[in-house]
């Protein structure tokens, strides 16, 4: 019977098609129907089949069985050959060498399958990300398009072309219909095949002894060769990165704790509010609302770091598939963005060594290209950057003469350590010393121009030219664009390219809204794609400069992995920080974030975004949904909440696909078009009625802005500009694009880039894009990818938080709040908990404050907030302790977090919230309410001039000191009065008198690191300061001694109404 059913499923193949290639399955050598499976009968023809067993996994494509060699079929490698087939393996080779056309066959036949499957009616997940022809762009002018070739500079992003491919005009699909088989290994091995196949075909024709030649019988010659290349196509084949778990024995004790923590909360707060204080009511109900506050902050908090990853990645296997050595680079280019704005508060100096680190970054030149904008249109800047351009024709190839690390020549020379390890160069002793002088004579000038620019000349600055700088008038002026070395010319001394370098500054004019940082990046988003065109890009504040010269590759790692890259909209990266004191006061390094919750986060749905270093697909900023992965199985509620996707059927995703198609968008998380609509509409030559309604010029254009430049650059993935293009022309539409009115009536700031509505951009881009359904990676190479500076003074650090808290609330307060945005879109509730706790979290400074402030009215007035408890209470309030503390250990043995940073981040918390983030709220909501708009203010980059840590112990006054200030001095001085009262009062007021002092010194040693900062440098403190103190303290205690306000007056009887007796 089983045989007989294997015999019906084979007469059945005979009328199929083979799936991979469309040719007839064909017969074996005994004439009846080929079956390459005998499991399945899977349907594909001899050519394929033998590919399959020699190139490929030698498997079945659809049940995954192991392919039985049949009859007439070589053996491969490793293989055991019986002696009756030596015959057949013979007469198989020769049969090989006399049909050399039939060898190429699979090869054509796999790439028109790869091609052109998925086309037909019957189609399985939407062909998303489909390649943009490389030799075609589709300009929307007076309805026809425009072609034209390619830069060299434009990458094969996801693909491995082969050198010998030319000019063919190929559309390779990346996602593949069938949910079987169609995946990105299996072209990955045709194009591999086919390079090889190629290879051969040009060596050049040598004749041969049938024992040495192709067409011998020498086996284990041949098969040495085919075994050296299957293997360089296994690695090729490999991912470029892997997800590491933390390891169970850290991460299930981490997870028990929170959960017993949220058990012990839940009856904590259950016995606080069925046990009020009758006799301090006010107090109690006070307590209980920041109490049960803190416990909903801290679940926000805590759940979205409940699957904590770690990744590493496979810079060899990124080489080994996109760079080979001899081979043109097949590696995306990325555009680099460096924002400035104010070169008095971000020195030029610090700029340039950004800009240097980044044109000497480790990466193909063809594919790299800064962008630095001057929002501040600053003359200064331009020559500073003029200067910076002539020096890194002398920096770069030092650096990649000599691989030193880190490629910032201020931080480099900075560095103390052995600059000899593992330098073998005689000349480099000599090169380092030249390169040194040469450095100290660039920052010189740079000085120079500096101290030039103190004083702004009455008429204005001028130009070398003798014309007027545009930018005089700093919030008048035009769009300016200036480009300093790339691909057009700029060579270094050793005759390479250089990177591109290009000064922009948008256009500014009176009465247009420009909206900050967001709005200079979504110009630099424009300008790069009328220019370069990178399909990914990478932004940086203009103190972060590259710390390891790799960063970008290993960025690359996960945005053009062919299975991850096409769901990630950006790749994060810590920020890492020079130049702050080894006890790291006021928390900069701000480590617990950073290696805590963004490593959460990344096993949920991805970082947020932070502002800097971050690599982002060009594809998300535009607006796009990424495209929506394939359905297995049913998935339950935890699923959903920690990795799972949206469930929607198919016909609710046809009718989300239809009310696209027809503008009527009715959830804001999805954006007009998808590029599924998008490719469909350019395919071909001509579009029908549906499809030129989609991709009607006026459609694209409302919402890109009128420049059909650009419009027809966000059609291309692969990135790139025209060869033909006119250098003038493009820098013409590169100038329109900057101009103030381009955004008016476009999505430009809501949809696309960098979303206006908050000084924190930031956090509202990265929620953006995650509501869409993209998710984020997060990367911690081991060496810091990115390095930058950090205010380390208390008043500049605390006007950064306010910044920061600031942003917060007004998303809190925006149609873009996480509490009620987006709830049609892909976001995980984890990830949804996360965004809410960064918009909420200032408001925790209104119970924060009123509960530091509760130790000292309890000390002043002998009333407690807790009532008598009993032994049972006392052990929930001791395990509410205890797992608090418990949490913290296990987060920093998972994450490698040290205990000082984990303090030191707690401390900074109380700080802040008492300070900056209170202000934070109360400017939030004057600005919504009241409409009274409060300024963006630079944080201060200086360098460290004044000695070590000199700023650390400036003295600068601000309101912020006020709030912390009062708080300490009001526990002081309840501290003081309650001790004075229990010395006068009985043994008894003892008891009730520590758990005051408890609470009293809880807020004052988390203010510790704020008071040493009022003390001034250490073991420095002004004599004044600690004389007075004393003095105040004396005094203070003695009157409260002498008064005691608070102690109840005892008299004695009424003698007039009581008599005697009484």
């Amino acid at each position: 019977m089983e045989r007989e059913g294997q015999t019906g499923t084979a007469k059945q193949t005979n009328s199929q098609v083979c799936q991979i290639c469309s040719d007839e399955v064909g017969t074996n050598t005994d004439g009846e129907p080929f079956v390459a499976c005998d499991v399945c009968a899977f349907p594909v023809c001899r050519p394929c089949y033998e590919y399959e067993r020699k190139d490929g996994n030698q498997s079945c494509p659809q049940c995954k069985t192991k392919y039985k060699r049949h009859k007439g079929s070589p053996p491969v490698h490793g293989e055991r050959v019986e002696d009756s087939d030596v015959d057949e393996v013979v007469s198989d080779i020769n049969y090989s060498c006399g049909n050399h056309d039939q060898k190429e066959k699979p090869t054509e036949h796999m790439l028109n399958w790869h091609m052109n499957h998925g086309q037909g009616e019957d189609v399985g997940p939407p062909n998303f990300d489909k390649e943009v022809p490389t030799n075609h762009i589709p300009l929307f002018m007076s309805g026809r398009s425009v072609s034209g070739d390619l830069s060299a500079a434009s990458p094969g992003r996801f693909s491995m072309p082969s050198p010998g491919i030319g000019g063919e005009n190929i559309r390779v699909s990346r996602e593949f219909a069938s949910p079987g088989f169609g995946n990105v290994a299996w072209k990955e091995r045709v194009d591999g095949w086919k390079m090889k196949q190629e290879k051969n075909m040009g060596t050049p024709s040598v004749s041969h002894a049938p024992s040495e030649g192709r067409c011998g019988v020498d086996i284990d010659a041949s098969t040495d060769v085919v075994l050296d290349d299957s293997l360089l196509n296994d690695e090729t084949r490999q991912p470029l990165s892997r997800k590491v778990p933390i390891p169970s024995s850290r991460i299930n004790p981490y997870r028990m704790v929170i959960v017993l923590r949220l058990v012990i909360l839940c009856i904590f707060l259950h016995y606080r509010i069925t046990n009020p204080v009758t006799n301090a009511y006010p107090l109690w109900l006070v307590s209980v609302i920041c109490e049960i506050w803190f416990a909903i902050s801290w679940i926000l908090d805590q759940f979205p770091k409940w699957l904590p990853v770690n990744r590493e990645t496979y810079l060899d296997r990124l080489a080994l598939r996109y760079d080979r050595e001899g081979e043109p680079s097949q590696l995306a280019a990325v555009d680099i963005f460096v924002s400035t704005v104010d070169p008095l508060k971000e020195p030029p100096l610090v700029t340039a060594n950004t800009v240097l680190s980044i044109l000497a970054v480790d990466y193909p030149v063809d594919k790299v290209s800064c962008y630095v904008s001057d929002d501040g249109a600053a003359m200064l800047t331009f020559e500073a950057l003029s200067e910076t351009s002539e020096f890194a024709r002398k920096w770069v190839p030092f650096c990649k003469r000599y691989n030193i690390e880190p490629r910032a020549p201020e931080f480099y020379f900075a560095q103390k350590i052995d600059y000899l390890k593992d330098k073998v160069r005689p000349s480099f002793v000599k090169d380092r010393r030249a390169m040194k002088r040469e450095y100290e004579e660039f920052k010189i000038s740079i000085n120079g121009l500096v101290a030039k620019a103190q004083k702004v000349p009455e008429e204005g600055w001028i130009m070398q030219d003798g014309t007027p700088w545009p930018g005089n008038n700093t919030r008048d002026h035009p769009g300016m664009i200036q480009v300093f070395s790339g691909h057009s010319g700029g060579l270094d001394n050793d005759g390479n390219e250089l990177p591109r370098l290009v000064y922009v500054s948008r256009e500014k004019r009176p009465g247009f809204q420009h909206h900050k940082k967001a709005g200079a990046m979504n110009a630099l988003v424009r300008v790069s794609a009328v220019l370069t065109n990178g399909p990914f890009l990478l932004n940086l504040d203009c103190d972060h400069y590259i710390n390891n010269s790799k960063a970008l590759r290993e960025a690359m790692c996960f945005m053009m992995d062919p299975n991850l890259g096409k769901y990630v909209c950006y790749v994060q990266f810590p920020q890492r920080f020079d130049g702050i004191d080894s006890n790291d006061r006021y928390a900069n390094r701000n480590t617990v974030f950073f290696d805590i919750n963004l490593r959460g986060l990344d096993g949920v749905q991805g970082p947020v975004y932070v502002g800097t270093g971050c690599v982002f697909n060009r594809t998300a900023l535009y607006g796009y949904e990424p495209p929506i992965k394939p359905k297995h199985k049913k998935r339950g509620l935890l699923s959903t909440c920690f990795g799972g996707s949206r469930k929607k059927s198919s016909k609710s995703s046809k009718k989300d696909s239809s009310k696209r198609k027809s503008n009527k968008n009715v959830d804001p998380t999805v954006p007009i078009f998808n590029l599924e609509d998008i490719e469909e509409g350019v395919e071909g030559s001509g579009f029908d009625e549906e499809k030129s309604l989609v991709m009607s010029q006026m459609s694209l254009e409302k919402r890109f802005g009128q420049s059909e430049v650009f419009v027809a650059s966000t059609l291309m993935e692969n990135g790139g500009v025209p060869q033909s293009a006119n250098p003038e022309t493009l820098l013409k539409e590169a100038i329109h694009v900057i101009s103030c009115g381009y955004e008016d009536k476009t999505e430009w700031g809501s949809e696309i880039g960098w979303i206006y509505g908050s000084v924190t951009e930031d956090i509202l881009t990265g929620f953006k894009m995650h509501a869409r359904g993209w998710r984020s990676i997060y990367c911690m190479p081991k060496r810091p990818a990115f390095k930058g500076s950090a205010p380390i003074n208390l008043s500049d650090r605390l006007n950064q938080v306010l910044r920061w808290a600031l942003g917060s609330i007004e998303i809190l307060f925006s149609r873009h709040c996480p509490i009620w945005y987006g709830y049609g879109g892909r976001l995980k509730w984890l990830e949804r908990f996360a965004y809410v706790n960064t918009t909420i979290y200032p408001i925790t400074s209104i119970p924060l404050l009123a509960y530091c402030t509760l130790p000292a009215v309890c000390l002043l007035t002998g009333k407690f907030i807790i009532p008598q408890i009993s032994n049972l209470a006392s052990i929930w309030f001791l395990s509410l302790f205890l797992s608090i503390f418990a949490t913290g250990i296990l987060e920093m043995r998972w994450s490698g977090v040290r205990i000082d940073e984990w303090w030191r981040n707690e401390q900074f918390w109380v700080i802040g919230g008492v300070s900056a983030h209170l202000f934070a709220v109360f400017q939030g909501l004057l600005k919504v309410l009241a409409g009274i708009d409060t300024n963006f203010t630079v944080t201060s980059k200086a360098s460290d001039e004044d000695g070590d840590f000199a700023e650390l112990y400036m003295f600068k006054w601000t309101t912020l000191l006020i709030p912390p200030t009062t708080l300490l001095i009001v526990n002081l001085v309840g501290v003081v009065a309650g001790v004075s009262y229990a010395i006068n009062s009985s043994y008894q007021s003892w008891g009730p008198l520590f758990g005051k002092l408890f609470f009293a010194f809880w807020v004052i040693v988390h203010l510790y690191p704020f008071l040493k900062g009022l003390m001034g440098r250490q073991n420095r403190t002004p004599t004044i300061v600690v004389v007075w103190s004393i003095l105040l303290a004396s005094i203070f205690s003695l009157l409260w001694v002498r008064i005691d306000p608070f102690t109840t007056q005892v008299t004695g009887p009424d003698v007039e109404q009581c008599g005697i007796n009484c």
